[in-house]
């Protein structure tokens, strides 16, 4: 590794330094891409542990809040209708917030390996606004459209 490092200022020797720094981030462990400092990754890090924290509050609110609405004691037709309606909308709240759980944990994970910040798609750097609006985002914004349109 120490000589490819070396090669590698050689070539670049009438590069400025901050674009030998970005080559520098390119070669990475086990060649592998980290366009990320450890400054940046442990901001976004810091960022996704907050949501993480968020989000395990409103399930377990959610789904205490379900118990709550199962235990009253319903008692015409349309008391019933009002509490199923609650039941269901908690349902979907609580499932919509475990979803972007689900992948605030896999951004975590992908900060861990130094994966974070690359599409899963095209293992290109995501688009630093991109993160900062979604910390926990697995795509560029053009693989995302294509997901979204199912053809990814």
């Amino acid at each position: 590794m120490r000589h490819r490092l070396s090669t590698v200022f050689v070539a670049l020797d009438s590069f400025s330094k901050c674009s030998l720094e970005f080559f520098i981030n390119k070669i990475g462990k086990q060649g592998w891409v980290n366009f990320m400092d450890k400054r940046k990754a442990d901001l976004f890090r810091k960022k996704l542990l907050a949501k993480q924290e968020e989000l395990l509050r409103l399930v377990t609110k959610s789904n205490q809040d379900g118990r709550e609405a199962d235990e009253e004691a319903t008692q015409d037709v349309a008391d019933k209708a009002a509490n199923s309606y609650t039941k269901e909308f908690l349902f979907h709240q609580s499932d919509d917030n475990r979803r972007v759980l689900q992948l605030v944990n896999e951004a975590l994970e992908r900060i861990k390996t130094s994966s974070y910040g690359l599409c899963a798609a095209r293992q290109e750097e995501v688009e630093p606004k991109r993160l900062d609006a979604v910390p926990w985002a697995r795509h560029c914004i053009e693989c995302q459209t294509k997901q979204e349109q199912g053809q990814l």
